[in-house]
């Protein structure tokens, strides 16, 4: 079915769909200061002057860049949700970090350098929902520590969030995506390092 086939609210929800997903990934590769409503038309295909229809301003559409973000975020958990051993589920989420080297290494860390630039304004209220996202994510692992019956599982995750930070930083920094893959074979073996206390009888 061709795109003017479609009925207009099916045309109408896949040219903002194209559009968070394009402001998405050019705010991850540009930066918010460097991206134009230009920008994110091309690359979604979709002709500028539409975007104003959907999206009244950039911030707007760097809010649907975090809700993409967030949305990712959910897709990724509820996948590893799928595994039984809350220790695999922390395993396979530093080896999907892992897996994204080559575009940290470039870009960093979607959410993490949003959460930077966003932090230098002086509105206050985007950089609070880049670091809800971030937010979401230590609950999550907070849960599977916690799971593992492991002391100070927030603490834990904390460890493990701000290691990513770190290692993403580092490899974007020096454009090594090398580092993603030593520092998440160093987090892997710190997980199997990690025992719960021993129940007294």
């Amino acid at each position: 079915m061709t795109d003017s086939a479609k009925p207009r609210v099916a045309r109408g929800a896949d040219k903002r769909r194209r559009l968070t997903a394009a402001a998405a990934r050019i705010l991850h590769e540009q930066g918010v200061e460097r991206t134009t409503l230009a920008d994110i038309a091309r690359v979604a295909e979709v002709p500028v002057g539409n975007v104003y229809y959907y999206f009244k301003t950039k911030d707007e559409l760097v809010q649907a860049a975090l809700s993409e973000h967030s949305a990712h975020l959910d897709e990724l958990t509820r996948r590893l949700d799928g595994l039984t051993d809350p220790r695999d589920r922390l395993k396979a989420l530093i080896e999907a970090w892992v897996g994204q080297r080559d575009v940290a290494a470039r870009y960093g860390c979607p959410t993490g350098t949003l959460a930077v630039e966003l932090d230098k304004r002086a509105d206050g209220t985007l950089d609070a929902e880049a670091g809800a996202v971030i937010r979401r994510l230590l609950d999550w692992a907070g849960r599977q520590f916690r799971a593992l019956g492991l002391p100070d599982p927030d603490d834990l995750a904390v460890t493990l969030v701000s290691a990513y930070q770190g290692m993403s930083l580092l490899a974007n920094a020096l454009r090594d995506p090398d580092i993603m893959t030593r520092e998440g074979a160093r987090l892997l073996r710190w997980l199997d390092s990690l025992k719960a206390p021993r129940q007294t009888p």
